[in-house]
């Protein structure tokens, strides 16, 4: 059994980002628009298709970048998942370096009858997703250790251009994640990380270290300043990039879904 922990600041990670939803019809030209135009044409599921296990799903902004910063999509897609899912997922996202902030959230939503323990069930019982991007996509990994350590199994861990932080190990993937995926490009200033792995295969599945190039293929980085698209702006690509959020939603769906939910794996994409 295990006490939980206190917050007074998570009410406003709830908060939405303001501005027309990604998906709208009438929302104005951007980068994010463009990078969420394959999520956008995914088809609502509808109710009944919905599981019935609330899914908790956190998401982590890279380098010095705040929580609520709408400019990243990573905050935007927690948005998206909100109006998708309005009755099946808890979404929020933090910046990197609120880590702790983001475990006493999760744990504050698995203990279901509020008093204050989590029990085995409610351990056995939580649905968690994690994603980020950068150093987001390296607190992610560092996240799922902190759960692992209080025995609160992850569904799905996704690493989007890794770049492990001082002190964390990002490759290798806490034997209490069920699947992982990385997604990175090999070009840039800062480049993610290729492989990961799982500390026990056995118990841990790698769906896949894709790989995305840019050499041949615009993506619109406008959303960051000049001096970041001229110098690193393959690492900003990796994040503004279509498919890689329509791969993740797409994963995110098969969880959420009362369908199918393998997923075949894979070793690169260009």
């Amino acid at each position: 059994m295990t006490v939980l922990g206190t917050t007074h600041a998570q009410e406003r990670l709830l908060a939405r980002a303001s501005g027309v939803p990604i998906c709208d019809e009438g929302a104005a030209s951007s980068p994010l628009k463009d990078a969420f135009r394959l999520v956008c044409l995914k088809e609502r599921p509808a109710a009944r298709d919905v599981g019935k296990r609330n899914t908790i799903i956190v998401g982590f902004v890279g380098g010095f970048v705040k929580h609520d910063d709408a400019k990243h999509p990573e905050v935007k897609f927690a948005e998206y998942i909100r109006e998708r899912y309005p009755a099946g997922a808890y979404a929020a996202v933090f910046s990197n370096h609120e880590g702790q902030d983001a475990l006493r959230d999760i744990v504050r939503h698995i203990d279901v009858n509020g008093d204050g323990v989590l029990t085995p069930l409610e351990r056995e019982q939580a649905n968690i997703i994690i994603y980020g991007h950068s150093w987001g996509a390296s607190q992610t990994v560092a996240l799922a250790r902190e759960l692992g350590r209080l025995g609160i199994p992850v569904r799905l861990t996704l690493q989007i251009d890794s770049i492990a932080k001082p002190g964390q190990q990002d490759a290798l993937i806490p034997p209490n994640v069920e699947n992982a995926v990385n997604f990175y490009q090999p070009k840039g200033l800062l480049h993610g990380r290729s492989t990961v792995l799982a500390a026990e295969p056995s118990r841990t599945r790698i769906l896949g270290n894709f790989r995305m190039t840019y050499q041949d293929r615009r993506i619109d980085c406008s959303n960051y300043r000049w001096f970041v698209r001229t110098f690193n702006k393959p690492h900003h690509e990796i994040e503004n990039d279509p498919r890689v959020w329509e791969r993740i939603a797409s994963l995110i769906d098969s969880e959420l879904t009362s369908g199918d939910r393998t997923v075949r794996e894979s070793s690169s994409q260009q």
